[in-house]
This record gives C-alpha cells, sequence and structure tokens, in this order.
C-alpha cells in the first residue's frame, strides 16, 4: 500500500539516485534505433554560481522538453557544463588570498592560477548539484568546462583562425573600465545606478575675441532665463564671449578636445567653427555642428570628451578630434608626464598650477578640485541638482570609466551578416516571435566586440610580442617563434642581428613576449554548441548532435551569447547552431518586483525545494511560464500546486485501497462504461492539448491541461462517479472500472513526468504490480493516444455541467450544505430527458437535489442555470432566508464599492501613477479588476435573491 503522505525529502534523492545508475540521462538512453536528434545546450552557469530562480526557470523548461522528447523515443542530449566566469571566480580567490594578507602578484600568474582550479576542484561548480537537486536529466557524464582542455584548445583555434582571416585584431578605443578589479568588462557586467549628483554648468571662453548674442526668454517674474528653439521668439538678446556646458563629470574637462552644437540650433549656428579656450587648460578647441547633441537638453552645447565618453567618441571620430585621456588605469588623473594631454599646449603658469593641483588626485577628489578652480576663476555659472543613472561594475561595486585603451576586438559587423540573414530568412526562428526585432535592432547596429580583459583566470591570449612589438598570432609559442624567426631573418633591420644572437644561445622568453591579457568570458561560450561536442576534432558527437535543436535563455543575453554562438557557429561550422531560441521572461516577486538583495525579496529556490519540493516548483514555474510575461511567483503558489501533487497521490491511494490494479489485457475501445469511455476520450484530450503545448513552447498551457484533467476529470469527477461502481455488485463492471483507472494513471504519470519527475516515477515504481516495471518512467513512451468516444464525453460532461452549475448557485447563494431541493427542468428535449432519467442517483447525490421534475416555465423565484437547450431551476425559497442573504449581499457589494472607489481615487492621481513603482501601480491595477469583478458576481446574485422574493 502507498504511503498515506508523499515525503519529498526522501523520495527525491532516492529516485535521483536510481536515475543516475540507470544511466537514464546519457545521450541516446531510450532512444529508437535510427531516431531523430533532440539536442539542447544548457547555458553554462558560473563555476562560482549558487542556483537562482532565473535559473530554476530556464533549467526546468529545459528539462521539461528534454523529458519529453526522450519519452517520445528521440536520441536526446542535453550537454551539461560552466563557465569559468573570469572576472567573479578570481575575485573569490582574490579574497581568500586578502584574508591571508596575500596578493596574487606576490604569488606570480602561475601559481596563481593553480590556486583557481584548487578553488574550484574544492568549492567550485556546486550549482551543478543544485540542478541535479532541481531534477535536471543532463547527461552528466558528458560535463564540459570552458576552461577544460578540449575547450582551450577551440578557443585557440578559433583566435587564431580569426586573426588570419583579418577578423580580429588589435585597435585603441574606448571600454568600460573597473577601476577596482583594473580590466576591461562587458556591458552586460555594467548596472546603471540611480545616483543624486550634480549638473554643473560651466562657461567655456570663446578665442580670437569672438562674441555672439545669446537668445534669452523671460520668466514670470521677469528674470532672464534659458531659451530654447522650441519657444518660440525670444524675449531678448546679450552679448557673450563665452559657450556655457554642462556636466556630471567635472574632472574629464581636462581631457576636452571639442564642443558640439546641432547645427541646427539658431543659438550657435554663427560659432560653428570657431574655438574656445579649455579652462584650466588653455587648449584652444573647435565647436563642431552635429547632430547628436539635442537642443532641447541642458544649454544645446555639449562638451567633447572623446576618451572618455563613448558618445563624444562617436562624435570625435566624425570631426577628428583629439583623444585624450587623462586618467590612470586606477582612476587617477594623470597630466605631468601624459604626452596626449601636453600636446601643443602652451607653458603658462596657469597650466602648471592646474598641473601641480590635479595631477595624481583620485577622480572624485578631483572633480571637487576642478569645480573649486572653475569657480575661482569665475567660469562656474551654476550647479544644478541632478538625478542620473551612473553604470557602476557589478563585480567591482564602483563608478566604471569609459578608458581609451589598447585592447584585441572582433570584427563583429562582419561575422553579424550571416547571423542576421539566418533569422531573416527564417532558418532559425525566435519564440515569441517579437524578440527578433531586438535581435535585429543590436545585430544590425553592432560594434566591434572587445574580447581582452585585464586578469590571469581565463583563456591567455594566443599572441606573442617580438622585441620590436611586432606580434605574432599562433596556437603555441614554438608555431610563433617560428614565425617570429622567419620574420626577423628574412627582413634586413636593426633586429636581424639581435635575433640571430639570441637564436646561438637560445633561452625560452628571450626573443618573445606573450600578451598577458585574457580573453573576454563570452568569447568561449559563444563556441559552445559545437565546442563542447569536440570541435575542432570531427568527433562522432559533433557529427550527430550538431546543430543543436532548441537554445533556451533569458532575454537579457540575446546579445551576448545568443548572437555570438549566431555568428561563431555560421563561421565555423557554416550552419546555425540551433533552428529555436526560445526567450523566457524574468522572475519577479509576487508583486511584479523585480528580484534583488537590496529590495530583501530574493526568493531562494532551494528553499523552496526544501520546504515544498521540486516537482512543486518546477510545475509553479511550467504552469506560470505564458509566453512574452513575467512569472510573478508568491510562495503560496508553490505551496498550491504540492497540494496538485498531493492530490495525484492521494488519488493513486484511493484507487488502490479499491482494488485498483494494471491488467495488462485491457484495451481503451473495449471499455463499455460511459463513465469508462467518457475519462479515456479527456485522457486522449488532455494528451493532445499537453504535447501541443510543449511543442509550442507554451508551457502554460501544457501544464494548465494537466492540471484540469489531473485535478479537475479525474480525481473529483472519475473518482467520484465510480464509487458507486466499486460499492456495487456487478463484478464487471468493477473489474473494467478498476483496469481503466489504472490504464488511466498510467497514461496520467507519464503526462506528468516532464513537469513533476521525482513523484510520477515514484508512482510509477509503486503500481507496477506483482510483475513490476520493463522500464523506468522517464525511458517510458510518451502517449499517443486516440480513442475518443464523442457521446460518452458529451453525456458525462453534460453531468458534470449541471451539478457544477447547481454547486456553484448553492455557493453563490450561500445555502447550507446539507439543505436539499427539487430541481425543475424547462424546455428539456427527448436527449435530456433521457440523461436527467440515467443520471437521476448522481445528480441527487452530487448537487443535494431530493428530486428533479419537468415543466413548461420556470417557477418564480427559482435560480436558473442554462445548459443547452434546457433551463434547470431551482427554488431558492425553499432553501435559504431570502432577506438575511438580501442583506448580506448588499453589505458585501458595499464593501466592494468602497474598495474600488479607494483604488480609482489612487489610480486617478497622476503623481502616483508617474512616481510609484511600475509593479506596486501593476498590482493596483489588479485589485480593481479583481474586485469589478467580485462586484459583478455579487450583483447577479442578488438579482436572483430579488427575483425569488
Amino acid at each position: 500500500m502507498l504511503e498515506k503522505n508523499y515525503d519529498a525529502a526522501s523520495v527525491e534523492p532516492k529516485i535521483a539516485e536510481f536515475w543516475e545508475e540507470a544511466g537514464a540521462f546519457k545521450a541516446g538512453a531510450g532512444a529508437e534505433r535510427g531516431a531523430e536528434t533532440f539536442t539542447i545546450v544548457i547555458p553554462p552557469p558560473n563555476v562560482t554560481g549558487s542556483l537562482h530562480m532565473g535559473h530554476a526557470l530556464n533549467n526546468t523548461l529545459q528539462d521539461v522538453m528534454v523529458r519529453f522528447e526522450r519519452m517520445r523515443g528521440k536520441d536526446v542530449l542535453w550537454q551539461p557544463g560552466m563557465d569559468h566566469a573570469g572576472i567573479a571566480t578570481q575575485m573569490v580567490v582574490e579574497r581568500q588570498l586578502a584574508a591571508r594578507q596575500e596578493h596574487r602578484r606576490d604569488l606570480g600568474r602561475e601559481k596563481f592560477v593553480e590556486k583557481v582550479w584548487e578553488w574550484k576542484a574544492e568549492s567550485g561548480g556546486a550549482i551543478m548539484n543544485q540542478l541535479k537537486r532541481l531534477g535536471a536529466s543532463c547527461d552528466w557524464s558528458r560535463e564540459r568546462f570552458t576552461m577544460d582542455e578540449g575547450l582551450s584548445k577551440a578557443v585557440v583555434e578559433v583566435f587564431v583562425s580569426l586573426y588570419k582571416d583579418g577578423l580580429i585584431y588589435k585597435d585603441k578605443r574606448l571600454v568600460n573600465w573597473d577601476p577596482k578589479l583594473l580590466t576591461a568588462i562587458s556591458d552586460l557586467e555594467v548596472e546603471q545606478v540611480e545616483t543624486n549628483g550634480n549638473l554643473w554648468h560651466f562657461r567655456y571662453p570663446l578665442a580670437d575675441g569672438v562674441t555672439y548674442q545669446h537668445p534669452y526668454k523671460l520668466d514670470e517674474e521677469g528674470n532672464r532665463i534659458a531659451w530654447r528653439p522650441s519657444d518660440g521668439e525670444p524675449a531678448g538678446y546679450e552679448t557673450r564671449d563665452y559657450i556655457v556646458v554642462a556636466t556630471t563629470r567635472p574632472e574629464t574637462m581636462l581631457g576636452d578636445s571639442g564642443v558640439a552644437v546641432h547645427p541646427g540650433d539658431p543659438r550657435y549656428k554663427g560659432l560653428i567653427g570657431k574655438h574656445v579656450l579649455l579652462p584650466l587648460v588653455g587648449r584652444r578647441i573647435p565647436i563642431v555642428g552635429d547632430e547628436y547633441p539635442d537642443p532641447e537638453a541642458g544649454t544645446g552645447a555639449v562638451k567633447m570628451t572623446p576618451a572618455h565618453d563613448f558618445n563624444d567618441f562617436e562624435v570625435g571620430k566624425r570631426h577628428d578630434l583629439a583623444q585624450i585621456n587623462v586618467m590612470t588605469v586606477d582612476g587617477a588623473i594623470t597630466l605631468r608626464d601624459n604626452e596626449a594631454f601636453l600636446d601643443g599646449l602652451a607653458v603658462t603658469d596657469a597650466l602648471a598650477a592646474t598641473i601641480a593641483a590635479l595631477d595624481g588626485q583620485e577622480r572624485f577628489e578631483a572633480r571637487k578640485i576642478v569645480v573649486a578652480m572653475m569657480e575661482e576663476a569665475g567660469l562656474l555659472e551654476k550647479v544644478e541638482p541632478h538625478k542620473h543613472m551612473v553604470p557602476h561594475g557589478d563585480r567591482g561595486g564602483v563608478p566604471i570609466e569609459p578608458f581609451l585603451t589598447d585592447q584585441w576586438y572582433v570584427d563583429a559587423k562582419t561575422l553579424a551578416k550571416p547571423a542576421i540573414a539566418s533569422v531573416r530568412e527564417g532558418r532559425t526562428n525566435f519564440v515569441p516571435k517579437n524578440w527578433e526585432k531586438t535581435y535585429f535592432e543590436w545585430m544590425e547596429n553592432i560594434q566591434p566586440w572587445c574580447v581582452s580583459r585585464q586578469l590571469w583566470w581565463g583563456h591567455q591570449i594566443p599572441a606573442w610580442y617580438g622585441p620590436d612589438g611586432q606580434v605574432f598570432v599562433e596556437k603555441d609559442e614554438e608555431t610563433a617563434l617560428e614565425a617570429a624567426i622567419q620574420h626577423y631573418i628574412a627582413h634586413e633591420g636593426p633586429w636581424k642581428a639581435w635575433v640571430e644572437e639570441k637564436l646561438e644561445n637560445f633561452k625560452p622568453g628571450e626573443i618573445l613576449t606573450r600578451d598577458e591579457d585574457v580573453l573576454d568570458t563570452w568569447f568561449s561560450s559563444a563556441l559552445w554548441p559545437f565546442s563542447t561536442l569536440g570541435w575542432p576534432d570531427k568527433t562522432p558527437e559533433l557529427d550527430r548532435y550538431y546543430p543543436t535543436s532548441v537554445l533556451v535563455t533569458g532575454f537579457d543575453i540575446i546579445f551576448f551569447w545568443v548572437a555570438r554562438m549566431m555568428m561563431m557557429g555560421m563561421h565555423f561550422m557554416k550552419e546555425e547552431p540551433f533552428h529555436t531560441v526560445y526567450v523566457h521572461a524574468l522572475v519577479r516577486d509576487k508583486s511584479g518586483a523585480k528580484m534583488s538583495k537590496s529590495k530583501g525579496n530574493v526568493i531562494d529556490p532551494l528553499e523552496l525545494i526544501d520546504e515544498y519540493g521540486a516537482d512543486a516548483l518546477r510545475f509553479t514555474l511550467a504552469i506560470m511560464a505564458a509566453q512574452g510575461r513575467d512569472v510573478k511567483l508568491d510562495p503560496a503558489r508553490v505551496a498550491g500546486y504540492r497540494n496538485f501533487g498531493t492530490k495525484l497521490w492521494n488519488a493513486t491511494r484511493f484507487a488502490e485501497m479499491n482494488g485498483v490494479a494494471r491488467d495488462p489485457g485491457f484495451r481503451p475501445q473495449d471499455a463499455k462504461l460511459a463513465i469508462n469511455r467518457w475519462i479515456l476520450t479527456e485522457l486522449t484530450r488532455a494528451a493532445r492539448a499537453i504535447t501541443e503545448g510543449i511543442e509550442a513552447y507554451r508551457f502554460n498551457e501544457a501544464a494548465g491541461a494537466a492540471y484540469r484533467f489531473v485535478w479537475s476529470l479525474f480525481c473529483d469527477w472519475y473518482l467520484e462517479l465510480l464509487k458507486p461502481v466499486f460499492a456495487g455488485s456487478d463484478e464487471a463492471a468493477k473489474a473494467e472500472a478498476r483496469a481503466c483507472a489504472a490504464y488511466v494513471l498510467d497514461e496520467t504519470y507519464k503526462l506528468l513526468h516532464p513537469m513533476m519527475p521525482f513523484m510520477t516515477e515514484e508512482l510509477w515504481s509503486h503500481t507496477g504490480g506483482d510483475v513490476g516495471r520493463e522500464e523506468l518512467l522517464m525511458l517510458s513512451r510518451w502517449p499517443e493516444l486516440s480513442f475518443e468516444d464523442e457521446d460518452a464525453a458529451a453525456d458525462i460532461n453534460w453531468l458534470v455541467d449541471i451539478v457544477s452549475g447547481i454547486r456553484s448557485v448553492r455557493s453563490e447563494m450561500n445555502v447550507p450544505p446539507a439543505a436539499t431541493a427539487p430541481l425543475v427542468a424547462v424546455g428539456a428535449d427527448e436527449t435530456t430527458r433521457a440523461r436527467i432519467a440515467r443520471h437521476d442517483p448522481a445528480i441527487r447525490r452530487l448537487a443535494r437535489v431530493s428530486e428533479v421534475g419537468f415543466a413548461a416555465d420556470s417557477p418564480k423565484g427559482a435560480a436558473q442555470i442554462v445548459l443547452g437547450e434546457a433551463t434547470f431551476c431551482l427554488p431558492l425559497g425553499d432553501l435559504i432566508d431570502l432577506s438575511a442573504e438580501t442583506a448580506r449581499l448588499e453589505k458585501e457589494i458595499g464593501k466592494v464599492q468602497g474598495e474600488m472607489q479607494r483604488l480609482e481615487k489612487k489610480l486617478g492621481n497622476e503623481k502616483f501613477v508617474a512616481n510609484a513603482p511600475e509593479e506596486i501601480v501593476a498590482a493596483e491595477r489588479e485589485k480593481l479588476a479583481e474586485f469589478a469583478e467580485s462586484r459583478t458576481k455579487l450583483e447577479a446574485a442578488l438579482a436572483r435573491v430579488r427575483d425569488a422574493g
């Protein structure tokens, strides 16, 4: 006999071990001969990572598909693995060193990397065991790591190949620079932090004695205030010999090399081509006309610092403005020995004072000094409080600097073209389709991809430099040295003799020096769909499982990962890496707010698994995973879906207590009882809906269909309607009902398995009977059902609908559970009369009806239920105190209306709607809609009671 209660904490580890021992997750497990392949590569979590709700949703949906396709007989590979997470991992190990008063530079590169590998072996990759707890059925025997030998080989192959094709090069450009970690970082590692700062307005004097007429307007008190082109005619003009610029980063002005104005801005049209003298520095810089400045924003004039701002960098390229970097890698001002800064400057006392005051100062201290010096010089026009977004490094936690530096770049624009065509031509499809627009916007405006990082943990760039700085990119140092020798010996020049001399008494490292940088983590993960299958070697797995089938990912890495896999797959494999990209939404808290530690609203999936079991969490995520809609997760929902699992467990137990057991000879088409033919028909319909839902990536619809069938049709109705059969004396009917119920349970376990694998596997093994099961549930065949009896289904569904309708009315009218009353059918045709006669005992028992009669007209004072051509009337006066129920409903309607008025007033407040967090406003709107729905139901109930009176 099945245990009374399902204990997920003891069952799930047991089942997981059972699967592992059976090798059930291995590629091809359970596949039919010559089966079609189905491949998914896991988005590799960071080796430092811990399971969060995004991982839980992503991997649940992958596992649903993987288990589904495995049960359909396909040759399935779910390829697992981890990312080496360059910055995050290096930080973890550096923190450990710091706790021992050590620094990585004390160890040296080689020893430090050894320490990282030691940490990885001892503590890294905990997330993989957490994914196993979730039930992820990856082929764990094939687990890969982006720093393992095979993937490292692939990375080197790709880098060298792209370099030799002219698609990788070194360039001096702006990057996101983290002054704390001392490395370039990707856009994904930058988070925008809302900051209360200032907007400083500086006066830049015009050079060469130039003046111009600057327009103004008047405020209500007659004071002159700033005029913008949209204001119409100016109130007047004033002569100015300066131009005002506004900035949130005063310290960067030291690197200004121009001022930009919009060519259509009437205020500055005559100044284009003129110059200003950069305060504190004395540099003569041009005023350029460019579309970038917004005439309606700020003063309409924008200081240009191409070496310290991404937009300025682009404007600077268009107008050939100098790129002057005035910062060190750790965010200090550097002026004294800075050739770019000093170039073209006259030596003056003012310049000497600026250098003395600012050289070596930390950037934010320098900001204060610059502002003070500008104020002292009479060039600070005003300061405005300014709340704005400031980019911070998500790991270092400090504001990042756009920084001009030499880095390695991939020509992403060239690589993007085939990847764009793949989606345009439908060879790869996004689901939901609207994400294609995002993909195209990113890809068609793609910039060179900075792939170098100033770290020690990662794939060291396979580039070596000769004594004159000449670069040699090869797969290994030996090949690079051969290329260098050929280069220097073949060319007459100052280095030929030097190299020849070194070769006479050769020592490694004397001729060539390796590039210290490592590659961006995303570089290796861009190769994931084919590198994990053994590329660049021509392995059987690569031939069998590439291209993969579908990629499941969050929208935030469409550009960083999806697009780059597309580019690399098309370039090196000449084929798309996947035919479908399913983009799931975010998991938010129950009110719709994004989860964050600072808000204190993070929900830990491991805690939910501990409390409710993995199946409950998985089913919750699946049933809430509607396309294009964020998952608003309330732990109470997980508790609710645990109850759903309990319902199936109890149903199995009830069936077992009534003699339900597998009958290998049972055939659906041989069933005679209408109730059995009905449930078999509904089983077929449910199987179809679940199959179509998973195939279309509509996981919520698949889970919803499973929920309705199991909870409502099977547990609430079928088993209830079988009770008289089990209690009766018709042995043939009992035998058929027991065999049919066992068959339906078996097929139900299969249908639910992709979403709730642990409990269904446990129930499957327990209900195997004396002969047991020939195979695991997860390797059994997916139901392909075709039995449908439309007449039996219509007949029993009619019974379900009439009983449900009566129960609904009784509930709405607050009828005491024990109260009974006659039911009157009006306008019933022969089919309905026959159904009433056939199901009369069930209607009386299940709907608490004393008798069923017929009439030509509806009796006065009765609640009416319309079903088909007939109207069923339930006399309310026989069931409830009409006056008391009227008073109760009127009071309830009054309360609901009061709440609606409060919410309408709140939502009618423009200030609240504009300033409150989006999720709060949405939640209030949802409440209003719920109250409106409640009022409609209460008013309908009140109308019924009044009609009855």
